[in-house]
């Protein structure tokens, strides 16, 4: 097996070669073969472009099979092989709901396991989802909790959870320093850590309630500790967090969100919403500078959905949002979003968009419902079963495609309060 821990990303610098590691994990098993009248290591890259989505199932068709199919080897023979990223769907509080996994080249959706459920606390929402190496981990988040008072009143969580997709089951880790939800997090691969910043206790119940705060945190998945960073300039929450530069250069980028509130007639409050972000310097020991406003007062209300596209090369990445039915993309140098493309198909106002990015491409995802109102023998309606409606982007070519699949879930699903995230397995 491999040499390295499953909270850090395998390389092939740091593992011995793959062959031998195979070798010797069937070797100490009874001297089991994968495929007869094939050597073990042609037989693991066979096994490992199978899409992840059926790796379950077969488990079961032999001991060597289960054993090569739950090892570190399969997962660095994934990546190394440049297997595509998957999207990860957390449709309601994943103690109650299974979070999906949607491999967009198969079609396939593969269930994971909830959360470890907590008896005395429910309605988990406004949690962040992010991808570190081979493992999936889910943050903080709002939620009531039956052992506070008054107990209508919503209150941030600061548990983390880690999905391993080895022992397939997800394991609790220390807590952050500052409970939150709405929060921005980015991770960082080389160094296996994860950054939070900002956030509050808002929940999706409640349109402008709960507290904001300003600290940062950092998680070091090695000795699975939290420590304390320079805080934000200001409070914020409701942001969005991610990594800008390679290598030393790197910059964590906070944009969005809310902070101060107002009220209506002294009655109903409403949030202030940023037109600004923040950068914290890495390099720098963490020093905040600020930007100035992105766009003009009445251009927009608040901050749309961002996604990050790398570059393939190392260069700049792309930053993109999605604002209502239009994508815009970022321009570094003016410090504004100009237009890039309009949705072509448009949501209704009863259906929202989900908004990632896999394999280069900007997915808008809409969950689509029905009824078939064909005219049978006995005039009976038809329910239609949901899909999944794809809209996908890509940027260099500037072109648009569809992808419509079969929804493996029998309820609606509010891509304004799901939660998503990609992960390469």
């Amino acid at each position: 097996m491999s040499s390295s821990s499953s909270s850090s990303s395998s390389t092939s610098s740091s593992s011995p070669p793959l062959d031998e590691t195979l070798a010797l994990t069937l070797t100490l098993t009874l001297n089991l073969t994968l495929i007869p009248g094939l050597p073990n290591d042609v037989s693991a890259l066979i096994l490992s472009m199978i899409p992840y989505s059926c790796l379950a199932r077969l488990k079961s068709i032999s001991k060597s099979w289960k054993l090569f199919l739950s090892s570190k080897t399969l997962i660095s023979l994934r990546q190394n092989n440049h297997q595509s990223q998957l999207l990860c769907l957390f449709p309601q509080d994943p103690a109650i709901a299974n979070p999906f996994l949607f491999d967009p080249k198969t079609l396939a959706w593969c269930p994971l396991p909830p959360l470890p459920i907590n008896p005395y606390v429910y309605g988990l929402c406004n949690f962040t989802s992010i991808s570190l190496g081979p493992n999936l981990y889910v943050l903080g988040g709002s939620l009531f909790d039956t052992r506070s008072f008054p107990l209508d009143r919503p209150s941030p969580s600061s548990s983390v959870f880690r999905f391993n997709f080895l022992t397939y089951s997800w394991q609790i880790l220390s807590p952050m320093l500052s409970p939150r939800g709405s929060f921005a997090c980015v991770a960082l691969p080389n160094s296996d850590q994860i950054i939070v910043a900002g956030g509050g206790s808002r929940h999706t119940m409640f349109g402008a309630a709960g507290s904001r705060m300003s600290s940062v945190e950092r998680y070091d998945v090695e000795k699975d500790e939290w420590v304390s960073l320079d805080g934000l300039p200001r409070f914020r929450a409701g942001c969005v967090g991610f990594l800008i530069g390679n290598g030393e250069e790197k910059e964590f980028w906070v944009m969005g969100g809310y902070g101060e509130s107002r009220t209506v007639s002294g009655v109903f409050p409403v949030d202030e919403y940023y037109r600004d972000a923040a950068v914290m310097e890495l390099k720098k020991g963490g020093k905040w500078r600020e930007l100035g406003d992105m766009w003009e007062a009445g251009e927009r209300m608040r901050l749309g959905k961002i996604v990050v596209v790398d570059d393939e090369v190392g260069g700049a990445p792309a930053i993109f949002m999605l604002d209502g039915s239009e994508i815009f993309r970022y321009c570094m140098t003016s410090n504004r979003w100009l237009k890039e493309s309009c949705v072509p198909r448009k949501a209704s106002q009863d259906m929202s968009f989900g908004f990632v990015v896999l394999d280069g491409e900007l997915y808008v995802i809409t969950h689509m419902t029905g009824i078939d109102l064909t005219e049978t023998r006995r005039s009976r309606q038809h329910k239609r079963a949901a899909t999944m409606f794809m809209q996908i982007y890509h940027p260099k070519k500037k072109t648009w495609r569809t992808l419509v699949t079969r929804s493996p879930f029998h309820y609606p699903i509010d891509f304004k309060t799901a939660v998503t995230s990609t992960i390469c397995l």
